[in-house]
């Protein structure tokens, strides 16, 4: 956490903010995140489909948020939108520090159309991911875009972001037969979740051990 600003009593609130990079031989990634923010994302990964749906994070929790990425997206798309999903959990951990007050647990139904998503997660330190989602269930390959995006790459991307962000996370599908829908619901309702957990409402961790 760096900066501040100002807070309803006039004393300083920390602002929870972080920039995080990742370079391998097979992408670079650069995210910044302010948790406190406005909504407003600018998001280019090189794949539409997938700034689209990182997009609804900052714009549905609430954050400024802006990732860059470039990868080898003439191989694939998959180490792109891995690496995405680690930088930005990792930014996430990050911006939320030692996590001081925050309400640490949340749940959410999105519904989206004939879809409809449950969220549940835990910012408890220990990272799991719970993924009981069909990405298609009508059928459908590859989502329009080019590059285009394999759907079964949505749980890599949560399975890349909860580990590194160190919490637990539960997604469930419980209706849906368009695949942008099912897995739009699924990102609009992580981002309400944790915007609901991340909210700051003590003085204390959270934690019966006192650290998360």
């Amino acid at each position: 956490m760096t900066g501040a600003r100002s807070g309803d009593a006039g004393g300083a609130v920390p602002v929870r903010r972080a920039t995080r990079s990742r370079a391998t031989k097979e992408t670079s990634v650069e995210v910044s995140l302010e948790l406190d923010g406005a909504g407003t994302a600018e998001v280019d990964t090189g794949v539409p489909f997938l700034d689209h749906m990182v997009s609804q994070l900052g714009r549905h929790g609430g954050w400024e948020l802006r990732v860059v990425a470039r990868g080898d997206l003439s191989v694939d798309t998959h180490h792109t939108v891995e690496d995405v999903g680690i930088t930005l959990g990792e930014a996430l951990r990050d911006a939320l520090g030692d996590k001081a007050g925050v309400r640490r647990f949340a749940s959410m139904a999105v519904p989206l159309d004939e879809a409809l998503v449950e969220v549940a997660l835990d910012l408890s330190g220990r990272p799991f991911l719970v993924y009981d989602v069909d990405p298609t269930p009508g059928g459908e390959g590859f989502l329009l875009g080019e590059p285009g995006f394999d759907p079964q790459l949505a749980e890599e991307f949560w399975r890349a972001f909860a580990t590194a962000a160190t919490l637990t996370l539960h997604l469930r599908s419980r209706s849906g037969r368009n695949t942008h829908h099912i897995l739009e619901a699924c990102f609009k309702a992580v981002a309400r979740a944790l915007r609901d957990a991340t909210r700051v409402e003590g003085g204390g961790v959270p934690s019966t051990k006192g650290v998360l």
